[in-house]
């Protein structure tokens, strides 16, 4: 399983709009191939940033199956706008866990 990390810039005054817009696209997540979870976190210190944790069976779940699918689309449509830039992603795999 690898984590995929999105750390994400909002359009200041957007965050909520944002915040719901993720919020919808909760269908499009959980029917791709590989999926297994979500989650979104808000920095307190800079509260226009956002890191996405999504977590993958593999990394061509995400590279592939889903970047490269109309369900992509779908999600950069309902939250692209918001955007301050593109987001900057990685992958990890976790080596440590307690």
């Amino acid at each position: 399983m690898i984590t995929e990390i999105a750390q994400i810039e909002i359009k200041p005054g957007h965050e909520k709009d944002f915040e719901a817009a993720v919020g919808q696209s909760q269908g499009i997540f959980k029917r791709q191939k590989g999926w297994r979870s979500f989650e979104l976190h808000r920095s307190i210190e800079k509260p226009s940033r956002y890191r996405l944790h999504i977590k993958w069976d593999t990394l061509e779940n995400h590279m592939v199956d889903f970047r490269e699918s109309a369900d992509f689309q779908e999600w950069r449509a309902l939250v692209g706008s918001y955007f301050a830039g593109p987001p900057e992603v990685e992958h990890t795999n976790t080596v440590l866990s307690f």
